[in-house]
């Protein structure tokens, strides 16, 4: 599973996606498009006994060929306190992806915990990192509109490129992909929305990767034609070997400035060993 999103393969996914985005595009009237601007904050030790502390900034560009089909490209700048963990392996379910300075550290790391560590040396893993993250193309379509008893339905997919630099623990240097299904049914001025998807990862020279399953599930209300505040849960099973299941509590809230311009921010807790202790996040989007 893991060499699914080899070198060799990659290029005719890429070709068959574009193919897909000519084809639809040819028959849409008036695509729409997005783009945003989003900063994020996270700190945790993630079992390793180090504490991190991570800025994931993406900006993504959005298009809509028709009223069902989306593709998303993100391009994320990501800095973080060390390198005892890699950006994005245990926040990779989030709308973007980060991750976790060192609390007490001794020189030869004899403090550090036993848990999924990236194989950078003892001497070097305080060492603060930055740079440009992995890339992530995502797309989805519209299966099923929404009933009266029925919610919509919006298979997705995604492929990540290793742009970023595995010498630094930006990233673990492999392609990765993945699928998952999206419901949303509402009711009223209430809503409901949940996504179960499965991780595939590429073989990682810098951290024991694996597959892995994902989710989240949750709601909220639309208190005026502006607001809406949102209660999630997000969580999947181990994504690194020697790690626990990853699960948050988040507080999320999207508020709409103009027909076109909104803002979406969420307060997050983690609830497990792997989970980040705390994350903070604010996006800015803009429709043409």
């Amino acid at each position: 599973m893991q060499h699914l999103f080899s070198s060799k393969k990659l290029p005719a996914l890429l070709v068959a996606m574009s193919l897909l985005t000519v084809t639809v595009r040819a028959s849409a009237a008036d695509p729409s498009y997005f783009v945003g601007l989003g900063f994020e904050f996270a700190s945790g030790d993630y079992g390793t006994g180090i504490r991190t502390n991570s800025v994931f900034m993406p900006f993504t560009v959005a298009v809509n060929p028709s009223e069902r089909l989306d593709f998303t490209l993100e391009v994320p700048l990501v800095y973080q306190s060390s390198s005892a963990v890699v950006a994005g392996e245990f926040m990779g379910m989030q709308s973007a992806a980060m991750q976790s300075v060192p609390q007490s550290m001794s020189g030869t790391g004899a403090e550090m915990g036993p848990g999924p560590r990236t194989t950078a040396s003892s001497g070097a893993i305080g060492d603060g990192q930055y740079g440009l993250g992995d890339m992530k193309l995502k797309g989805g379509y519209l299966l099923f509109s929404e009933e009266e008893y029925l919610p919509a339905i919006r298979p997705n997919f995604y492929v990540k490129f290793p742009t970023a630099d595995k010498n630094k623990f930006l990233g673990t240097g492999a392609f990765d992909g993945g699928f998952a299904v999206e419901l949303t049914k509402w009711l009223g001025d209430w809503v409901a929305d949940a996504e179960v998807g499965y991780a595939l990862q590429g073989k990682s020279s810098v951290l024991a990767v694996k597959d892995y399953l994902y989710y989240y599930a949750g709601g909220g209300c639309q208190l005026t034609e502006r607001l809406r505040p949102m209660l999630f849960i997000k969580g999947s099973t181990p994504p690194v070997e020697g790690a626990s299941a990853l699960l948050e509590a988040r507080l999320r809230v999207k508020y709409q400035f103009t027909k076109h311009t909104g803002i979406d921010g969420y307060l997050a807790k983690g609830i497990t060993t792997s989970s980040p202790d705390y994350g903070m996040g604010a996006a800015v989007f803009h429709e043409f």
